[in-house]
């Protein structure tokens, strides 16, 4: 499919599209925000005015069906994923789906066979593929600077959040039903996937959960030993209930030369560190995240690039995830 411009459809204009994505749209050449959905008319209305995006709506499928519209961007809670990426596939229009790709690995499966069925291309907002910060780590792996390459080793740490501890009102986040899972779901996820742009699919995982602090139903502490199909192992701990003092976000590369550490959400200076001396980087971010990754695939979509996340890559992040937490 080539189009020769990207007319966009917003469903689900919450939180993750006021500045990451959102405005992106319509800074990409070839690209522009048509419309905006949200079940809360309202909140559809103010967002449109605010972003100055045409038309608004409270309902799915008139944005689904709106002719001026050939691309959707799903950014809802994961719920609700599959089921808009497949309405808006089946109508002719290819998607850009929020990560995770699903709230459940089936799902991804699902949507993925509807994407060959239809021939509808298929996008997960995996952005950290298309970021120059985690580009410079790949290719000081890929020319090599610590030779060849061991292990990987993840660490994030956090304390909760102050929602966390109304348990009348908890974040969706936490909800297994709506999310996924926790905390490891929706921030995990990221970490996982880059790992697989990095060193490709993984082949063999194994993981252990605990809900250590009681503050709600989900996991909130997850540890993880994982096998690459090239040889590389790797491990992982994730804790969401700890003292802010603990806090750590740490990922990092032990080649038979050296490593390479830097972070998966602070964005601290990568660190290369070798025998001869160490040296630091801090590529710069644009001020809407996934501008870059936005630009990917609608550079795809007219034929004159390619998008490093698509369904497939997403599926196998859900999936790596849902055998750690025991649902496959």
């Amino acid at each position: 499919m080539i189009l020769k411009s990207v007319q966009w459809g917003i469903i689900g204009c919450g939180n993750v599209t006021e500045l990451k994505s959102g405005p992106a749209f319509n800074r990409i050449s070839g690209s522009d925000l048509i419309a905006v959905m949200r079940r809360d008319r309202k909140k559809a209305q103010d967002y449109a005015q605010r972003h100055q995006v045409p038309k608004w709506y409270d309902d799915a499928d008139e944005l689904i069906k709106d002719p001026e519209i050939n691309a959707v961007y799903v950014a809802t809670p994961p719920l609700y994923h599959a089921e808009y990426t497949i309405r808006a596939m089946k109508a002719g229009k290819p998607v850009y789906v929020e990560k995770p790709m699903a709230a459940a690995y089936s799902d991804c499966v699902r949507m993925n066979r509807v994407a060959e069925e239809t021939g509808m291309p298929l996008f997960v907002a995996y952005y950290r593929r298309s970021l120059p910060y985690f580009l410079k780590v790949k290719e000081l792996i890929e020319e090599n600077k610590i030779g060849k390459i061991l292990s990987v080793d993840l660490k994030l740490v956090t304390a909760s959040r102050k929602e966390d501890h109304d348990k009348n009102n908890l974040p969706w986040r936490v909800n297994r039903n709506i999310a996924g899972g926790g905390y490891f779901y929706d921030l995990a996820c990221h970490q996982l996937d880059i790992l697989d742009y990095f060193f490709g699919q993984i082949s063999e995982v194994y993981g252990v959960f605990s809900n250590r602090k009681g503050l709600y139903a989900t996991e909130d502490t997850v540890a993880s030993s994982f096998q690459f199909e090239n040889g590389i192992v790797g491990t992982g701990l994730w804790s969401f209930v700890a003292d802010e003092s603990s806090g750590t976000d740490r990922m990092e590369i032990t080649g038979e030369y050296g490593s390479i550490l830097f972070s998966a959400f602070d964005f601290s200076p990568i660190v290369l560190r070798t025998k001869e001396k160490t040296t630091e980087f801090k590529p710069e971010n644009p001020e809407n995240i996934q501008y870059y990754l936005i630009r990917d695939v609608v550079e795809e979509l007219m034929g004159t690039g390619r998008s490093p996340s698509n369904g497939i890559s997403g599926a196998r992040t859900n999936k790596v995830m849902d055998i750690i937490l025991r649902k496959l």
